[in-house]
C-alpha cells in the first residue's frame, strides 16, 4: 500500500476515478464536514457572548432578558459548542482517517457526504424552538434539550448523521491492529465508543418510553450515553496532543506504542456500559453512581499520554529551546494546563455551586484548544487551506486559552461563596466574593469569545477561499497531501 490515500497513482484509483478527480472529491467531503463543526462553533460563540453578558451582575438592571432566553439560549450554546461542534470535528476526523486508510476508493463511499448533509438539515431544526413560545428549555446535563418536535428531530439527524462516517471507517478497516495508523486506529476506536453511547441512549429511551418530557426524564435518557460520549471527547483531545507534539517536536517525541495502549484502553473501559442498565435497576442511585464511576478510568490513558508527552517536551528542551512560536506547541500546552486545572478544579467541588461549570468548562477548554491546534495546523493544510503560522494565529490560542482559564478560575471563586449555576448574574443576591469571581469571570469569557471569533473567522476565511491551485498535481501523476497526520 502507498504511505497515503493522497500518495495513490491515479492508475490505481478503484471505479474509474482519476487522482485529480477523486482528491478533488476527498477535498470537498472534509471541506464540508470542517464547515460544519466552524459553523457550529460560531452558532456557539453568539449564544456564549449572549449569556457571558447575562451573568454579569445587575445586568438586569440595564436590560432586561426576554423570558426564558436565558434557559434555552444555555441550551443552545451548550449543544453547539460541545455536541455538534465535538461530533462533526470527529466525523472530519474519521473521515480522513478513512480516506487515508487505502489508496482506493473506500467502501460505501457515499455515507460520509450522506451525514454530512443530515448534520447541516439539523442546524435549523434544533435553533428554532428557542423562537417558539411553546418550547421549554430542559437544562439536563451532558445533551440539554429544549422541548419541542423540532428539536428532538434536530437531534435525530445529527445522532444518525455522525453514525453514518463512524460506521464507514469501521467498514473500511481490515488491517491488523499493529499495521493501522495512529488516526486510523484512535477513530476507528472514537467510532466503538460513539456506537456504544447511542446504545446507552437507545437502551435508555427504551426503558423510559411514556413517560412525560421532562428534566427527570432527559437526566434518564442522557446519563448513559453522555459519561460515554466524554470517552470520544477525551479520545480526540489525546489524539491532538499525539499528533500536535509529533507536528512541533518531530516524530521522535512520542512513541506510537504508547498512544496506542491509551486508545485502546479508552474504546475497551466504554463496552461494560450498556451492560449497566442489565446489571442495575434502570435509573436507580446504583446505577446512576455506577455510571458516574466509569468515568474516573478516562484518568489512565489520560495521565499516560500526559505523562509521555511532558517527557517528550523535557526531552527537547534539554536539546535545545522550545518552538513556542509554533501554534501547534502552544495549543499543546493550553490545553494541557487548561484541562489540567479543569480536572484539579471537579476533585474539590462540593455542593451544586458554580464550581462545578468552572470543572467542565477547563476540560471541555482542553479539548476545544486541541482541535483548535488541530484544525490550524493540520486540517486546514489536509483540505488545501494552509495558513500562515504568524502572530494572529497564534494569537487566538493564547486568547482562548488564556481566557478560558480565567473564566474558570472566575466561576469556582464564585462558586466558593455559593453562587447559584444555570442563572443569570443577580448582583442582590450575591456576596462580595461572589461578585469579584462573577466579574473575573464575566472578563475571561469576553477574552476567551474574542480568541474563538478569531478563530472562527480564520477557519471560515480559509475554508471559503477559492484557488485553482489548490489541486496542483505533480508531474508524476501523483497528488500529494499536505500534512500527513495519519502516517507512522
Amino acid at each position: 500500500m502507498t504511505d497515503s490515500v493522497y500518495d495513490a497513482p491515479a492508475e490505481s484509483i478503484a471505479h474509474g476515478l482519476s487522482a485529480a478527480e477523486r482528491h478533488w472529491i476527498v477535498r470537498s467531503e472534509l471541506r464540508t464536514w470542517a464547515t460544519l463543526a466552524v459553523a457550529s462553533l460560531a452558532l456557539a460563540g453568539v449564544f456564549a457572548l449572549m449569556l457571558a453578558v447575562s451573568r454579569l451582575p445587575g445586568i438586569e438592571k440595564i436590560f432586561p432578558w426576554v423570558l426564558g432566553f436565558f434557559a434555552k439560549g444555555l441550551v443552545i450554546h451548550v449543544i453547539f459548542s460541545l455536541v455538534v461542534w465535538f461530533l462533526a470535528a470527529f466525523a472530519l476526523m474519521a473521515s480522513i482517517a478513512t480516506f487515508d486508510n487505502s489508496d482506493r476508493k473506500p467502501r460505501f463511499a457515499a455515507l460520509g457526504s450522506t451525514g454530512a448533509n443530515l448534520v447541516a438539515m439539523s442546524f435549523p431544526f434544533l435553533l428554532a424552538p428557542v423562537f417558539l413560545g411553546d418550547s421549554v428549555a430542559s437544562l439536563n446535563n451532558y445533551i440539554p434539550v429544549i422541548v419541542h418536535r423540532s428539536y428532538y428531530f434536530g437531534l435525530t439527524l445529527l445522532a444518525i448523521g455522525i453514525a453514518l462516517p463512524a460506521a464507514r471507517l469501521l467498514a473500511n478497516v481490515s488491517l491488523p491492529f499493529r499495521e493501522l495508523r495512529p488516526l486510523t486506529l484512535a477513530m476507528s476506536a472514537g467510532a466503538v465508543i460513539y456506537f456504544v453511547a447511542l446504545v446507552c441512549i437507545a437502551a435508555a429511551l427504551w426503558l423510559s418510553w411514556g413517560s412525560e418530557p421532562s428534566r427527570s426524564f432527559h437526566e434518564r435518557l442522557f446519563w448513559g450515553g453522555g459519561h460515554v460520549l466524554q470517552f470520544l471527547y477525551a479520545l480526540m483531545m489525546l489524539t491532538g496532543w499525539f499528533t500536535l507534539i509529533r507536528t512541533s517536536l518531530g516524530e521522535r517525541s512520542f512513541d506510537t506504542d504508547i498512544f496506542r495502549l491509551s486508545i485502546v484502553l479508552l474504546a475497551v473501559f466504554t463496552l461494560p456500559a450498556p451492560f449497566l442498565y442489565k446489571v442495575f435497576e434502570p435509573f436507580s442511585v446504583w446505577q446512576t453512581e455506577a455510571f458516574r464511576r466509569l468515568q474516573f478510568v478516562l484518568a489512565v490513558p489520560s495521565l499516560i499520554i500526559a505523562v509521555g508527552g511532558l517527557i517528550g517536551v523535557l526531552a527537547a528542551r534539554r536539546r535545545g529551546a522550545l518552538p513556542w512560536h509554533d501554534p501547534a506547541f502552544l495549543a499543546l500546552v493550553l490545553s494541557a494546563v487548561v484541562f489540567g486545572v479543569g480536572g484539579i478544579m471537579g476533585l474539590l467541588i462540593t455542593g451544586s455551586d458554580t464550581r462545578t461549570p468552572a470543572h467542565y468548562h477547563g476540560v471541555i477548554a482542553g479539548v476545544n484548544l486541541a482541535l483548535m491546534g488541530l484544525f490550524l495546523r493540520c486540517f486546514l493544510p489536509i483540505i488545501g487551506r494552509p495558513l500562515p503560522q504568524n502572530w494572529v494565529i497564534r494569537g487566538q490560542i493564547l486568547l482562548f486559552g488564556i481566557g478560558q482559564l480565567i473564566a474558570c478560575v472566575g466561576l469556582f471563586w464564585a462558586g466558593g461563596y455559593g453562587a447559584p449555576r444555570k442563572t443569570p448574574g443577580v448582583i442582590d443576591s450575591l456576596v462580595d466574593g461572589a461578585v469579584l469571581g462573577m466579574y473575573l469571570h464575566g472578563i475571561g469569557a469576553l477574552i476567551a469569545i474574542v480568541g474563538g471569533v478569531v478563530f472562527v473567522l480564520t477557519a471560515m476565511r480559509a475554508l471559503m477561499r477559492y484557488e485553482h491551485d489548490l489541486f496542483h498535481i505533480p508531474s508524476d501523476g501523483a497528488v500529494r497531501r499536505d500534512r500527513k497526520l495519519g502516517a507512522n
